[in-house]
């Protein structure tokens, strides 16, 4: 009989210990949803879905990426409350998003002052991208990767094409937010700043005569539905930069951080390649959907530049690492 008993209570004890076990394992089990605002067709989706199931396979399944695109989850303004609280673990904002909250990280928007390719590859691992780390660890969120997504500017209209600086007098035009705007404003427009799944309808509802975006966005948004005149321009480099909450990411196990980690360097890595393939394609994607797209040469480019550049650049470099911020990018 004790040897019975002595059996039995082994067998519970095992069955305890595989339960705890299985319970410990089922913990380590974390999701990661992620809130942004651009639409399932645009491609930082595509990329996102890339990252996604990346980091699938390299946390073994311990981590799995929830999607919530087109602002379902939160709106744009709201993201960057929304994870440093908790209420989700993860989201995305375009960097002149930050505005008055984190200026600097509108170094990037100073019209024609970041637009070389081999320098836009350099900035996710740069100083500069580390010290906007930490301004926005300061803000209660940790930044895990930076997804370039244009260089590309496209000024959209409906009554007659933006051809002339003086064609930006009096236009309603959909702005990023200070100070970005500043450049639009100096030139006599006037801007409103709009998170992007809102431009379509002001712009066929006539709120705006004007929008302004990436050239990808605007196939993606369909703005040829409402607008027929174009003018792109390599006047902005826009980043959409992925963050976490601080605490979550603590509670994560080494191994899936450094998943996590690993997937977001691809990701960066990758975003190059989709969005200038992506880019090229849109010029002409817009064409065939009939709008009329006057694309600048360098010459144009630099005119816009010489009226465009002045007024961004003084309100970056008054912020309090502006001017080493500055300094940082031109080193890139």
């Amino acid at each position: 009989m004790n040897k019975l008993l002595g059996g039995a209570l082994a067998a519970t004890l095992v069955c305890a210990a595989f339960a705890v076990g299985s319970a410990d394992a089922s913990a380590q089990n974390v999701t990661m949803r992620v809130s942004h605002q651009v639409p399932t067709a645009h491609h930082l989706h595509k990329m996102l879905e890339g990252f996604a199931a990346d980091v699938q396979q390299r946390s073994n399944g311990s981590v799995t990426v929830q999607l919530f695109p087109a602002e379902q989850l939160h709106k744009a303004g709201e993201n960057h409350p929304a994870v440093a609280r908790g209420a989700v673990e993860a989201a995305l904002s375009v960097n002149f998003q930050w505005g008055n909250t984190i200026p600097e990280m509108s170094v990037v928007v100073i019209p024609y002052f970041f637009n070389d390719l081999e320098r836009i590859k350099k900035f996710p691992t740069s100083e500069a991208a580390a010290l906007l780390g930490k301004k926005l660890e300061e803000k209660g969120v940790r930044n895990l990767a930076w997804f370039y997504i244009t260089r590309q500017a496209i000024f959209t209209s409906g009554k007659k094409p933006i051809l002339a600086l003086d064609d930006f007098k009096g236009l309603k035009i959909r702005g990023f937010g200070k100070p970005a705007d500043f450049a639009l404003e100096a030139l006599g427009a006037s801007t409103s700043a709009m998170p992007g799944p809102e431009v379509y309808n002001a712009l066929q509802s006539g709120v705006l005569d004007a929008g302004l975006t990436d050239v990808s966005a605007a196939v993606s948004r369909r703005f040829y539905e409402v607008q027929k005149f174009a003018t792109v321009t390599p006047a902005l480099t826009v980043y959409f930069h992925l963050y976490v909450n601080p605490a979550w990411w603590g509670r994560l196990t080494p191994a899936q951080r450094t998943a996590l980690e690993a997937a977001a360097r691809k990701a960066e890595q990758d975003a190059v390649g989709i969005t200038e393939d992506t880019a090229g394609k849109a010029v002409d994607e817009l064409r065939a959907k009939g709008m009329q797209v006057k694309v600048h040469s360098p010459a144009e480019a630099d005119a816009w530049k010489a009226a465009m550049q002045r007024p961004v650049m003084d309100v970056v470099l008054k912020a309090p690492d502006g001017p080493k911020l500055v300094e940082l990018m031109n080193k890139l």
